[in-house]
């Protein structure tokens, strides 16, 4: 297996799709053993759209109950930063949808990371490498 690895130790914010391979082995081993890695070794931040999305597709795919739904979300904000979608980051968002072409799910991702001050987008979904405000790196860890 490919380890994960990033030369600084920068805080990441993580997108939703690396918690979905690191709570549901069956999807992809290899990925599912990255993005454990990822979350127990990096400093992470997330958004309440990441949590909510993660609920939505655990409940769904995953057959996660209620209980552990809520489990999860303590969890998440006991360990974690979680950053709220207040105006000034919607509006970054629409700015990033209206620059850059990302879609509307993607660009509010990228905002929260921007306003969380986040070196790293860790996200299966978006361009590799891509640098925004000379801050933010986008960075597929399977890649």
């Amino acid at each position: 297996m490919r380890a994960f690895s990033l030369k600084t130790e920068s805080t990441c914010f993580v997108d939703t799709n690396i918690w979905l391979y690191s709570f549901i082995d069956s999807q992809d081993e290899e990925k599912s053993e990255i993005a454990k890695q990822i979350i127990l070794e990096r400093d992470i931040v997330i958004s309440t759209q990441i949590i909510n999305e993660m609920s939505v597709n655990l409940l769904k795919k995953a057959k996660f109950t209620e209980e552990r739904i809520q489990d999860l979300i303590n969890s998440l904000y006991d360990r974690f930063s979680v950053f709220e979608l207040l105006p000034d980051v919607l509006l970054k968002a629409s700015k990033i949808r209206t620059d850059f072409s990302f879609s509307f799910w993607d660009s509010l991702v990228v905002a929260s990371a921007l306003d969380s001050e986040a070196g790293y987008l860790i996200s299966e979904d978006m361009q590799n490498g891509f640098v925004l405000e000379g801050k933010l790196t986008i960075v597929n860890p399977f890649i």
